[in-house]
């Protein structure tokens, strides 16, 4: 595979504000487990290697079972992910893939029975910036480590 340019090298500044983004996740308060489903499914949707393989090492390693990542990607067809997981994880899609229709009503107000404004705000912000580090990291054909 051809060698592509190195965006934080390049341009720092812009590489710091994803980096500002991702703490704030972080801390945020979302839980680690759902940050994980977010950025595993999103990834999953991308096609991006790298942030499978990053994402799904730090799962495990925060508690995430591998046989639920395993069914990440047929979540719908398994009882393994709680009411609230579903929720997550269609928001994530529907986010994911905006080209579709975006976030749609029935998501949303699903979400809004579940949880607070803020949480779902933490939510779309996790679904929005794993779309743009897959997105980075395709575009510079990053290898998984």
């Amino acid at each position: 595979m051809n060698k592509r340019i190195n965006i934080q090298e390049l341009e720092p500044k812009a590489y710091r504000g994803m980096l500002a983004l991702e703490s704030y996740l972080q801390n945020c308060g979302i839980s680690k487990i759902h940050l994980h489903l977010i950025k595993i499914r999103a990834s999953q949707i991308n096609g991006c290697a790298f942030c499978i393989n990053m994402h799904t090492h730090e799962a495990i390693k925060d508690g995430e079972t591998p046989a639920r990542i395993f069914l990440l990607n047929a979540w719908r067809e398994t009882e393994s992910f709680t009411d609230e997981e579903r929720i997550i994880l269609a928001i994530t899609e529907e986010v994911t893939l905006i080209h579709n229709h975006g976030l749609s009503d029935e998501t949303y107000d699903n979400a809004k029975n579940v949880f607070d404004d803020n949480y779902i705000a933490q939510i779309i912000m996790t679904a929005v910036t794993i779309n743009a580090w897959n997105r980075i990291a395709i575009s510079t054909k990053k290898l998984p480590e």
